[in-house]
């Protein structure tokens, strides 16, 4: 699995939680860790990434294609990243 991806998503995360491009990335993150829900997420969000994190976010999408979503290190990370995301730093 390409974790390299989940862990520099997580290392913008954690160095500013708050910031739109963790909340974008984050959102992406949660789309497509729900299954059922069809991975719905607006593309034109996209746009609104700086040209790395739109590199990130293709490289998440392509581990939900993989079917990478429900392994161990992907639901590890998340959780790392969702406890930064509710973070007051």
């Amino acid at each position: 699995m390409r974790s390299d991806v989940l862990e520099r998503v997580y290392e913008i995360i954690k160095a500013a939680p708050h910031s739109s491009q963790s909340l974008l990335l984050f959102a992406l993150l949660k789309t497509l860790d729900i299954q059922k829900g069809g991975h719905m997420y607006l593309l034109s969000k996209l746009k609104d990434m700086t040209a790395e994190n739109r590199q990130l976010a293709y490289g998440l999408m392509e581990l939900m294609a993989e079917n990478q979503t429900m392994s161990e290190d992907w639901q590890a990370k998340l959780q790392l990243i969702e406890s930064a995301i509710r973070s007051n730093t």
